[in-house]
C-alpha cells in the first residue's frame, strides 16, 4: 500500500493502514465505542462554548475521502474554550463521515449503535506555535463530533454545506464558502462525553481531547444522498461514489470515557435510525 493512496476499500483501508502509519495501532486510537454503563461521571467537568467569526469560513472541497470546510486559523478569530480544555483552541477544519446507508456512517459508536453520519470540528491549541507542531502535543487538537441521524425534522442549517455539492462533486473541486457560522449546527443540549484519543485518519496522531455531543442532529434522507453523490474520482475518471468514509471504532486499551452530568439533558435515544 503505496503512503499516499490511503483509503477506505479493501487494499489501503482501516484494516492495512498500520503497515504504512505504526500509530495506527497506538494505544490511543480513535474512534471508541462508548458504552454508557462503563462512563465516568466527572463533576469537575466544566461546559465548553465555543465562538465563532462566520468570517472565518473560507472554502468548501472534496478531497476524495471527505467533504471539508476550511476556516482562517491565522488568529483567535473562531474559538474553541472550556470542558476537559485548558485555553483556547482555534478552528481550523469541519468535515463528515458517513455511510453508504442510513444504517450506518457514524464513527463512534454509543451501546453499539452507529448513526448516519459523524460530523468533525477540528481545534488546534495555539501555544504550540502552528497546527504541525500541536499534532506532536497530547493536547494539540480538540475535536468536537456532532452525530448526524435520519429524522422527520432535519436541521435547516445542514442544507448550507449541502447546497454547495454540486460544486464539488469530484475529487479536487473547491469553491469559496464565506460567511458561515458552524455553531448553528450544534444541537440544543451541549451535554458531552470525553476522552483522549486520535485522529481517525493516517497517520492517526494521538493528540487529541474528544468532546463528543450526546444529542445527535437530524438530518433528512435526502440529504443524506446528497452526500452521497460525491464521486472519489476526479472529473476525468469514472464516477465512483464517496461512501463509507469511516474508520471502525478501536480498542479502548484501558481508556474510561468521561461524561459531564447533566441530568436535565436527553439520554441517548435507543434507535437513533428512523
Amino acid at each position: 500500500m503505496a503512503q499516499s493512496v490511503w483509503g477506505y476499500d479493501s487494499d489501503n483501508g482501516p484494516e492495512r493502514w498500520h503497515e504504512n502509519y505504526p500509530l495506527a495501532k497506538g494505544d490511543k486510537q480513535s474512534p471508541i465505542e462508548i458504552n454508557s454503563k462503563e462512563v465516568q461521571h466527572d463533576s469537575s467537568l466544566a461546559a465548553w462554548h465555543a465562538s465563532y467569526d462566520p468570517g472565518a469560513a473560507k472554502t468548501i472541497l472534496n478531497n476524495g475521502r471527505t467533504c471539508r470546510v476550511v476556516f482562517d486559523d491565522t488568529f483567535d478569530r473562531s474559538v474553541l474554550r472550556g470542558g476537559p480544555l485548558s485555553g483556547a483552541y482555534r478552528l481550523r477544519q469541519l468535515h463528515l463521515h458517513w455511510g453508504s446507508s442510513d444504517q450506518r456512517g457514524s464513527e463512534h459508536a454509543i451501546d453499539g449503535v452507529k448513526y448516519a453520519a459523524e460530523l468533525h470540528m477540528v481545534h488546534w491549541n495555539p501555544k504550540h506555535g502552528n497546527f504541525a507542531g500541536a499534532l506532536k502535543q497530547p493536547d494539540g487538537v480538540a475535536v468536537v463530533g456532532i452525530f448526524l441521524k435520519v429524522g422527520n425534522t432535519p436541521k435547516p442549517e445542514m442544507k448550507r454545506i449541502l447546497e454547495e455539492i454540486e460544486n464539488i462533486k469530484t475529487k479536487g473541486k473547491e469553491a469559496p464558502f464565506q460567511h458561515f457560522d458552524p455553531s448553528i449546527l450544534f444541537p440544543k443540549s451541549r451535554d458531552y462525553w470525553t476522552y483522549h484519543g486520535s485522529f481517525t485518519t493516517p497517520p492517526c496522531e494521538e493528540c487529541i481531547t474528544w468532546i463528543l455531543l450526546r444529542e445527535p442532529i437530524e438530518v433528512s434522507s435526502d440529504q443524506m444522498a446528497k452526500l452521497r453523490s460525491l464521486s472519489k474520482n476526479a472529473e476525468n475518471e469514472p464516477v465512483s461514489p464517496l461512501v463509507d468514509n469511516w474508520r471502525p471504532p478501536q480498542p479502548l486499551k484501558g481508556r474510561i470515557a468521561e461524561i459531564i452530568p447533566d441530568n436535565s439533558n436527553p439520554k441517548v435515544p435507543k434507535n437513533p435510525v428512523t
